[in-house]
C-alpha cells in the first residue's frame, strides 16, 4: 500500500521543467464544443478488467500531481466530477452462459461500470464539454466510446495501445475484460449475451472505418485476423519506424478527414524506459516526443473532443517508477489540451 502513496512534486523535476511547459498554444478550438472552453473530467477507478491491483489509483495520483491546475493555466474552465464509485464483483452477479462465464471475468460489473461512465461522456458531450477521463483500466474504454458516439455519431477513434483490445470471449486466453471493449463496441460481440452490458444497444456501433490504431505491438493471433478481415486501419510500431510518428499522424487524419476525435490512450503505447508502471508493459514502444508528438498533432487539428488517459499503475513499480509513469500520463494530458513548449 505504502508505495501507492507516492509524494507530489514540492518542486519541478528536471523533466517536468523542460518538457511540460504549461504554455497554451494558439491552436483552433473544436466547434461543436461551447465557449469558454470546458473540460469535464471523470475518475473512473476501474480495476475488475484486469488482474492487477493499482489501476484505481490512476485518477488519484493524477489529480494530486496538479491536474487541475495544469488545465486552467491551459484556459481551460474544469469541472472535476470526482471518481465514480464502484462496487466490487459478487458471487451472485449475473453470469453469462457457462460456455463463456469463464472467458469474461467479472463480466456483469465491467459492464455496469462501463454503463454508467457511457452516461457521464454522452452528458458531458451533449453539453458542449470536452470529456477527460481518468482511468482506470482499459476496459472503460468501452463506456466513454460508446458515450461519445452517442453525442457525436460522426466521430473518428484514436486508439493509442500496444494492444488491439479486441479479443472476443470466445477468442480471449485471459478472460481479461481490458483486452475487450473495442469488440464490443463494434459488435463482434452481441451485448444482450452478457449480462450488464444490455445498454449498449442504444449506442451507435463503431464503424471499423472511424476507428485508427497507433502504437500496436503486442497483438494476438486471432486479433490480427479479425484486424485484417475488417480492413482496420493500425500503425504499428514497424509503421511508426517506417514513417515516422509525423508521416503516422497525417495518414491517421487522411482516414478520419471531417470528424470529431476521440483519443482513447493507454498508457503501454509509451515505451517503459519512460513509462514503466502499468500491467502490461512491453518494449519498443513510443519514445517520449513520439508519445507528446501524437497527441500534440491530434490537438493541433482542432477536433479532438474527448481524451482517455488509462492504465496508470501506481501499485506495480518503485516509488520513482510511478512518479515518473504519472507524470508522463499527466503531460501527455497538457499536450493534448493545448499545452506548447512554443
Amino acid at each position: 500500500m505504502k508505495k501507492y502513496l507516492i509524494n507530489s512534486p514540492s518542486s519541478r523535476s528536471y523533466t517536468q521543467r523542460v518538457f511540460r511547459q504549461v504554455h497554451p498554444a494558439d491552436i483552433p478550438f473544436p466547434s461543436f464544443l461551447k465557449s469558454p472552453k470546458t473540460c469535464s473530467v471523470f475518475g473512473v477507478p476501474m480495476v475488475y478488467g484486469q488482474p492487477n491491483h493499482g489501476t484505481d489509483y490512476g485518477p488519484q495520483m493524477l489529480r494530486k500531481f496538479g491536474l487541475r491546475g495544469e488545465l486552467e493555466e491551459l484556459g481551460w474552465t474544469v469541472r472535476d466530477n470526482g471518481d465514480i464509485a464502484i462496487d466490487p464483483p459478487h458471487e451472485n452477479d449475473p453470469k453469462p452462459d457457462s460456455l463463456l462465464s469463464g472467458k469474461t471475468k467479472n463480466c456483469y460489473n465491467v459492464g455496469k461500470v462501463c454503463q454508467a461512465v457511457h452516461e457521464l461522456t454522452f452528458y458531458a458531450a451533449s453539453e458542449g464539454n470536452f470529456a477527460l477521463t481518468l482511468g482506470g483500466d482499459h476496459s472503460i474504454g468501452a463506456g466513454t466510446v460508446a458515450g461519445i458516439l452517442k453525442a457525436r455519431p460522426n466521430t473518428g477513434v484514436i486508439w493509442v495501445d500496444a494492444h488491439a483490445d479486441i479479443n472476443t470471449p470466445e477468442l480471449s486466453t485471459s478472460g481479461n475484460m481490458h483486452g475487450m471493449p473495442v469488440a464490443f463496441l463494434t459488435r463482434l460481440v452481441e451485448p444482450t449475451l452478457f449480462p450488464g452490458w444490455d445498454w449498449l444497444e442504444s449506442t451507435p456501433p463503431l464503424h471499423p472505418a472511424q476507428l485508427v490504431y497507433i502504437g500496436l505491438r503486442d497483438v494476438d493471433p486471432a486479433e490480427r485476423k479479425i484486424l485484417k478481415d475488417l480492413g482496420i486501419t493500425c500503425f504499428t510500431m514497424q509503421h511508426v519506424d517506417r514513417y515516422g510518428i509525423a508521416g503516422v499522424m497525417e495518414r491517421t487524419f487522411d482516414q478520419l478527414y471531417g470528424r470529431p476525435l476521440h483519443c482513447s490512450y493507454d498508457i503501454d503505447a509509451v515505451d517503459p524506459l519512460h513509462a514503466p508502471s502499468t500491467g502490461t508493459a512491453v518494449r519498443g514502444g513510443l519514445t517520449f516526443r513520439e508519445a507528446h508528438y501524437l497527441v500534440e498533432a491530434v490537438s493541433g487539428t482542432g477536433q479532438l473532443g474527448s481524451l482517455d488517459m488509462v492504465e496508470v499503475n501506481p501499485g506495480l513499480g518503485s516509488e520513482s517508477e510511478n512518479k515518473e509513469t504519472v507524470e508522463m500520463a499527466l503531460a501527455l494530458i497538457d499536450s493534448a489540451m493545448g499545452s506548447r513548449i512554443l
